[in-house]
């Protein structure tokens, strides 16, 4: 259940309280028994959602200010989940502390934050950090991110009372289950994902590292003729013309139906980055929310889902630490690409 004993969060200009008021002693000594709910820092102020956290089984330890996170994070003896509230009002030290505390702890990080501070943000958490983000979230979003967040080892959910929430992380679960299908079928159709090396086998539901195993062998493209690049050229930005025809085609749906009755983020994703990658333009996290057409946290879902089932890849932005972007795996674009060839003949 709900511990309903929230402590007070101290504020920036309460840098003088004892450690020891955010935290009783009984919050930090890690005797959570089998059973009981996932524990939650809170870092930043509590919204009047969290009082649902115990719908998604899970328990909020506490709050505290983010100066204090880290230092907290490194003592608890017990936390699975770290919850940073306006991520984008933490100062740049302060963040990539809390995050270093994180990592060897293996939290699952839930970080709200604007949309205009999203790449920031973004480009600032680790990779190897399990993460949640929101933009703009309504307390069903927040609610959907606890429970993908909540750890299993405690406890399994139990039945509750069907709602809207219940129902949206149901089909969240099942859009995920439905891509993972897919690129198993498509796997024992192709003898393995295109681009795959060779002898790569379906895993079925483990694609943790899709990513490294998608990456197409190295191509050497020196002994091309130099008058066969201009006509490849000009066929990359005809198919790129192509795609952004198909999702101008898509909007326009908008004006004369429901957004929400075609609403289909991952193939949006998809034909955006394939037309970003046939025009040689970077996308950046923002971009390909906004390209989704749905509510940024949802875009922001499956942007994860779809980097865990290795369809879309995490690169550093090389002139600018601050950003990231995201691109096609080689496995994906082939198929696209394959796809395009398919609808020309």
């Amino acid at each position: 259940m709900m511990d309903h004993g929230v402590q007070p969060w101290f504020g920036p200009s309460d840098e003088g309280a004892a450690y020891g008021e955010a935290f009783p002693a009984a919050m930090t000594d890690g005797t959570i028994p089998r059973g009981i709910a996932s524990p939650m820092l809170l870092v930043g102020p509590p919204g009047d959602w969290i009082g649902q956290a115990s719908r998604a089984e899970v328990r909020l330890a506490g709050t505290l200010a983010p100066s204090r996170a880290a230092a907290y994070i490194r003592q608890v003896a017990m936390l699975d989940i770290v919850w940073l509230a306006a991520a984008e009002t933490i100062e740049s030290a302060t963040f990539a502390e809390i995050c270093a505390a994180i990592v060897p702890r293996g939290c699952t990080l839930v970080c709200e934050t604007s949309l205009a501070a999203l790449d920031r943000v973004a480009a600032a958490i680790p990779a190897s950090i399990d993460t949640q983000l929101l933009v703009d979230a309504d307390p069903a979003d927040k609610l959907v991110a606890l429970a993908a967040a909540r750890r299993t080892r405690f406890a399994e959910f139990n039945d509750v009372a069907r709602d809207d929430a219940m129902e949206r992380i149901d089909r969240l679960q099942e859009e995920v289950a439905r891509i993972a299908r897919m690129l198993g079928d498509l796997a024992a159709q192709q003898g393995g994902l295109p681009g795959a090396p060779k002898g790569f086998a379906s895993r079925g539901g483990d694609v943790g590292d899709l990513v490294g195993q998608l990456r197409s062998p190295a191509r050497d493209f020196a002994a091309m003729p130099r008058s066969f690049m201009p006509e490849e050229r000009m066929l990359d930005r005809q198919r790129a013309k192509q795609v952004r025809r198909m999702l101008r085609q898509r909007r326009m749906r908008e004006h004369y139906f429901p957004a929400d009755l075609f609403a289909d983020p991952a193939w949006d994703m998809l034909l955006d980055l394939y037309a970003a990658r046939l025009e040689r333009q970077p996308v950046s996290v923002s971009s390909l929310c906004i390209a989704a057409a749905v509510p940024a946290t949802t875009a922001l879902r499956w942007i994860k889902t779809m980097t865990d089932a290795g369809l879309f890849l995490r690169e550093q932005d090389p002139h600018d630490g601050r950003r990231i972007f995201i691109a096609l795996a080689e496995g994906a674009y082939d198929a696209l690409s394959r796809y395009f060839e398919a609808l020309d003949e």
